[in-house]
């Protein structure tokens, strides 16, 4: 019993070791250097997935409904970036993240635990985190066309273009008395 066992555990440590060399035209440089900047936009992307929603959930005051919906629809937008993004990673030939630990180690999205937090500030908060986002994925994008790596460039392009309407979203939700202002 004990033989089995053990050979069992060698058996999965070996396929543990085992490459997941997917086929790729591009160089080992550019699987390298794609897969860490995709990897990064992942973790962003995780972590303002997790804050949208939290301030969604935690969403409070006369204007809760719109706020919480509008947060809701990022949420959702965001989430539905994550497997395009680590597909992205595998097809190049990469290995992505594997866990929530995995994320904190490299997101750049600061958290926000805080106990409550004003609605505006809420939507503030967001607002600069998708800015940043998007000036992320214009750094990724960069990487990419570096490599000639279309299709990771081409998403990327879609991303930004929802992370600015995110962005704009957040904005004009916030303006007070149609004021303005950035």
């Amino acid at each position: 019993m004990k033989n089995s066992v053990d050979t069992a555990k060698t058996g999965i440590k070996n396929r543990q070791k085992a490459s997941l060399a997917t086929p790729t035209d591009l160089d080992s440089a550019a699987t390298k250097d794609i897969t860490a900047a995709l990897n990064g936009i992942l973790a962003d992307v995780y972590a303002l997935y997790f804050k949208t929603k939290n301030f969604h959930w935690h969403m409070s005051g006369p204007h809760f409904r719109d706020y919480h919906l509008l947060l809701d629809e990022q949420g959702s937008q965001l989430f539905a970036m994550t497997d395009p993004i680590a597909e992205r990673v595998r097809k190049v030939g990469g290995t992505t993240l594997r866990s929530i630990g995995h994320i904190s180690r490299n997101q750049r999205v600061l958290d926000n635990d805080a106990e409550y937090v004003e609605p505006l500030d809420m939507l503030a908060e967001l607002r600069e985190d998708n800015k940043e986002l998007a000036a992320r994925l214009r750094e990724t994008h960069g990487v990419c066309d570096e490599h000639r790596d279309i299709a990771s460039a081409s998403l990327i392009e879609v991303w930004i273009d929802e992370t600015e309407r995110r962005t704009w979203f957040l904005f004009e939700a916030s303006r007070e008395g149609g004021t303005g202002g950035h």
